[in-house]
Protein backbone atom coordinates (compact mmCIF):
# COMPACT_ATOMS: atom_id res chain seq x y z
CA UNK A 1 0.00 0.00 0.00
CA UNK A 2 1.64 3.24 -1.09
CA UNK A 3 1.23 5.82 1.88
CA UNK A 4 1.67 9.99 1.38
CA UNK A 5 4.70 9.20 2.89
CA UNK A 6 6.06 6.64 0.83
CA UNK A 7 5.20 8.45 -2.12
CA UNK A 8 6.79 11.84 -1.60
CA UNK A 9 10.22 9.45 -1.05
CA UNK A 10 9.58 7.86 -4.28
CA UNK A 11 9.40 11.04 -6.13
CA UNK A 12 12.62 12.54 -4.11
CA UNK A 13 14.40 9.67 -4.83
CA UNK A 14 13.46 8.94 -8.47
CA UNK A 15 15.28 11.78 -9.87
CA UNK A 16 18.29 10.61 -7.79
CA UNK A 17 18.24 7.53 -9.18
CA UNK A 18 17.35 8.46 -12.81
CA UNK A 19 20.31 11.06 -12.53
CA UNK A 20 23.12 8.07 -11.37
CA UNK A 21 24.32 5.71 -14.08
CA UNK A 22 23.80 2.38 -13.56
CA UNK A 23 26.53 1.03 -16.07
CA UNK A 24 29.16 3.89 -15.27
CA UNK A 25 31.88 3.76 -18.22
CA UNK A 26 35.52 3.07 -17.83
CA UNK A 27 36.44 6.84 -16.46
CA UNK A 28 33.42 7.04 -14.03
CA UNK A 29 34.04 3.38 -12.73
CA UNK A 30 37.39 4.27 -12.03
CA UNK A 31 37.17 7.70 -10.41
CA UNK A 32 34.70 6.18 -8.04
CA UNK A 33 37.15 3.59 -7.07
CA UNK A 34 39.96 6.38 -6.57
CA UNK A 35 37.33 8.20 -4.33
CA UNK A 36 36.73 5.29 -2.65
CA UNK A 37 40.14 4.18 -1.79
CA UNK A 38 41.22 7.61 -0.77
CA UNK A 39 38.71 7.55 2.39
CA UNK A 40 40.62 7.61 5.65
CA UNK A 41 39.31 3.86 6.69
CA UNK A 42 41.93 2.72 3.46
CA UNK A 43 44.84 4.15 4.73
CA UNK A 44 45.47 2.08 7.49
CA UNK A 45 49.11 0.46 5.90
CA UNK A 46 52.08 0.87 7.91
CA UNK A 47 55.38 1.92 5.52
CA UNK A 48 58.58 -1.03 6.36
CA UNK A 49 60.35 1.98 8.08
CA UNK A 50 57.62 2.85 9.98
CA UNK A 51 57.10 -0.16 11.55
CA UNK A 52 61.28 -0.95 12.09
CA UNK A 53 60.42 2.28 14.19
CA UNK A 54 57.66 1.15 16.42
CA UNK A 55 59.32 -1.88 16.70
CA UNK A 56 62.34 -0.27 17.68
CA UNK A 57 60.73 2.07 19.79
CA UNK A 58 58.52 -0.72 21.71
CA UNK A 59 61.80 -2.67 22.67
CA UNK A 60 61.93 -0.04 25.19
CA UNK A 61 57.97 0.55 26.67
CA UNK A 62 58.12 -0.37 30.50
CA UNK A 63 61.79 0.72 31.14
CA UNK A 64 60.10 3.56 33.20
CA UNK A 65 59.35 0.93 35.71
CA UNK A 66 62.92 -0.71 35.61
CA UNK A 67 66.16 1.33 36.82
CA UNK A 68 67.92 1.19 34.13
CA UNK A 69 71.48 3.41 33.53
CA UNK A 70 72.05 5.56 31.09
CA UNK A 71 74.93 3.59 29.97
CA UNK A 72 73.09 -0.25 30.07
CA UNK A 73 70.72 1.71 27.37
CA UNK A 74 73.25 2.81 25.15
CA UNK A 75 74.78 -0.54 25.12
CA UNK A 76 71.23 -1.90 24.47
CA UNK A 77 70.85 0.80 21.48
CA UNK A 78 74.22 -0.46 20.22
CA UNK A 79 73.88 -3.94 20.29
CA UNK A 80 70.48 -3.19 18.10
CA UNK A 81 71.57 -1.16 16.16
CA UNK A 82 74.83 -3.53 15.48
CA UNK A 83 72.12 -6.43 14.39
CA UNK A 84 70.40 -4.44 12.27
CA UNK A 85 73.59 -3.71 10.38
CA UNK A 86 74.79 -7.08 10.45
CA UNK A 87 71.75 -8.14 8.42
CA UNK A 88 72.01 -6.12 5.95
CA UNK A 89 75.24 -6.94 5.28
CA UNK A 90 74.29 -10.17 5.31
CA UNK A 91 71.79 -9.94 2.46
CA UNK A 92 73.88 -7.12 0.16
CA UNK A 93 76.90 -8.78 0.72
CA UNK A 94 77.33 -12.13 -1.24
CA UNK A 95 75.44 -10.71 -4.17
CA UNK A 96 78.27 -7.86 -3.99
CA UNK A 97 80.85 -10.67 -3.64
CA UNK A 98 79.14 -12.41 -6.59
CA UNK A 99 79.45 -9.58 -8.77
CA UNK A 100 82.89 -8.63 -7.79
CA UNK A 101 84.69 -12.12 -8.35
CA UNK A 102 82.41 -12.56 -12.13
CA UNK A 103 85.12 -13.70 -14.27
CA UNK A 104 86.67 -11.66 -17.49
CA UNK A 105 84.81 -12.20 -20.46
CA UNK A 106 87.60 -13.45 -23.23
CA UNK A 107 85.81 -13.19 -26.38
CA UNK A 108 88.13 -14.89 -28.85
CA UNK A 109 90.74 -17.65 -27.40
CA UNK A 110 94.07 -17.49 -28.29
CA UNK A 111 93.63 -20.80 -29.88
CA UNK A 112 90.23 -20.06 -32.19
CA UNK A 113 91.65 -19.26 -35.10
CA UNK A 114 88.57 -18.64 -37.16
CA UNK A 115 87.80 -15.93 -39.69
CA UNK A 116 85.02 -13.03 -39.55
CA UNK A 117 83.06 -14.92 -42.02
CA UNK A 118 83.62 -18.14 -40.12
CA UNK A 119 82.34 -16.46 -36.96
CA UNK A 120 79.24 -15.31 -38.84
CA UNK A 121 78.88 -18.95 -40.23
CA UNK A 122 78.97 -20.18 -37.52
CA UNK A 123 76.14 -17.98 -35.61
CA UNK A 124 74.07 -18.04 -38.51
CA UNK A 125 73.96 -22.09 -38.27
CA UNK A 126 73.45 -21.59 -34.43
CA UNK A 127 70.63 -19.30 -35.33
CA UNK A 128 68.85 -21.48 -37.84
CA UNK A 129 69.29 -24.46 -34.77
CA UNK A 130 67.61 -21.95 -32.74
CA UNK A 131 70.22 -22.10 -30.44
CA UNK A 132 70.38 -18.13 -29.89
CA UNK A 133 72.66 -18.45 -27.32
CA UNK A 134 75.49 -19.58 -29.27
CA UNK A 135 74.35 -17.55 -32.07
CA UNK A 136 74.86 -14.34 -29.94
CA UNK A 137 78.14 -15.58 -28.63
CA UNK A 138 79.65 -16.40 -32.58
CA UNK A 139 77.79 -12.94 -33.19
CA UNK A 140 79.86 -10.38 -31.19
CA UNK A 141 82.87 -12.88 -31.77
CA UNK A 142 82.79 -12.01 -35.52
CA UNK A 143 82.13 -8.13 -34.59
CA UNK A 144 85.49 -8.09 -33.28
CA UNK A 145 87.40 -10.58 -35.65
CA UNK A 146 86.16 -7.95 -37.80
CA UNK A 147 87.48 -5.15 -36.71
CA UNK A 148 91.07 -7.16 -36.16
CA UNK A 149 90.91 -7.94 -39.85
CA UNK A 150 89.98 -4.17 -40.76
CA UNK A 151 93.18 -3.14 -38.21
CA UNK A 152 90.70 -1.77 -36.44
CA UNK A 153 91.02 -3.60 -33.14
CA UNK A 154 95.16 -5.07 -32.96
CA UNK A 155 94.72 -8.68 -32.53
CA UNK A 156 95.21 -9.52 -28.81
CA UNK A 157 94.28 -13.09 -28.08
CA UNK A 158 92.15 -13.03 -24.07
CA UNK A 159 90.87 -9.81 -24.62
CA UNK A 160 87.35 -9.06 -22.96
CA UNK A 161 83.84 -8.24 -24.05
CA UNK A 162 84.10 -4.60 -22.25
CA UNK A 163 87.99 -4.55 -23.48
CA UNK A 164 86.56 -5.10 -27.15
CA UNK A 165 83.67 -2.49 -26.80
CA UNK A 166 85.76 0.11 -25.54
CA UNK A 167 88.74 -0.19 -27.95
CA UNK A 168 86.13 0.23 -30.83
CA UNK A 169 84.32 3.13 -29.30
CA UNK A 170 87.16 4.67 -29.60
CA UNK A 171 87.58 3.96 -33.46
CA UNK A 172 83.90 4.10 -33.88
CA UNK A 173 81.90 6.95 -31.42
CA UNK A 174 78.80 6.78 -33.17
CA UNK A 175 78.40 2.98 -32.14
CA UNK A 176 79.78 3.38 -28.82
CA UNK A 177 76.83 2.86 -26.81
CA UNK A 178 75.41 0.20 -29.12
CA UNK A 179 79.17 -1.80 -29.04
CA UNK A 180 78.68 -1.55 -25.08
CA UNK A 181 75.38 -2.90 -25.23
CA UNK A 182 76.56 -6.00 -27.45
CA UNK A 183 79.77 -6.62 -24.69
CA UNK A 184 76.69 -6.79 -21.88
CA UNK A 185 74.83 -9.15 -23.72
CA UNK A 186 77.80 -11.09 -24.36
CA UNK A 187 78.78 -11.34 -20.77
CA UNK A 188 75.56 -12.32 -19.33
CA UNK A 189 74.89 -15.19 -21.94
CA UNK A 190 78.47 -16.32 -21.83
CA UNK A 191 79.21 -15.67 -18.27
CA UNK A 192 75.87 -14.81 -16.30
CA UNK A 193 74.43 -17.86 -17.99
CA UNK A 194 71.60 -15.86 -19.12
CA UNK A 195 69.56 -17.08 -21.69
CA UNK A 196 69.53 -15.24 -25.35
CA UNK A 197 66.70 -14.76 -27.76
CA UNK A 198 65.79 -14.40 -31.67
CA UNK A 199 65.72 -9.98 -30.94
CA UNK A 200 68.76 -10.50 -29.48
CA UNK A 201 70.37 -12.16 -32.32
CA UNK A 202 68.86 -9.75 -34.55
CA UNK A 203 70.27 -6.73 -32.46
CA UNK A 204 73.39 -8.06 -32.87
CA UNK A 205 72.94 -9.30 -36.58
CA UNK A 206 72.40 -5.28 -37.26
CA UNK A 207 75.57 -4.10 -35.31
CA UNK A 208 77.83 -6.29 -37.27
CA UNK A 209 76.38 -5.17 -40.61
CA UNK A 210 76.98 -1.31 -39.13
CA UNK A 211 80.36 -2.22 -37.77
CA UNK A 212 81.39 -3.50 -41.35
CA UNK A 213 80.32 -0.72 -42.69
CA UNK A 214 81.06 2.15 -40.67
CA UNK A 215 84.41 4.22 -41.51
CA UNK A 216 86.50 4.14 -38.18
CA UNK A 217 87.96 7.82 -36.87
CA UNK A 218 91.83 8.36 -37.14
CA UNK A 219 93.33 6.60 -34.04
CA UNK A 220 95.06 9.12 -31.61
CA UNK A 221 98.99 9.05 -32.00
Amino acid sequence: MVTPATGAVGLLTAPLAAAVPVDPDRPTARRWLLEELSRPEYSTDQTLLSRFVEWFTGLFEGLEAVAVSPGRLAVVVALVLGLVVAVAWWVAGPARLRRRTRPASAVVHGDDVRTAAQLTAAADDAAARGDWSLAVLERFRATVRGLEERAVLDERPGRTAREAADDAAARLPDLARDLHDAATVFDDVCYGHLPAGPADDATLRDLEHRVSAARPAVAAP
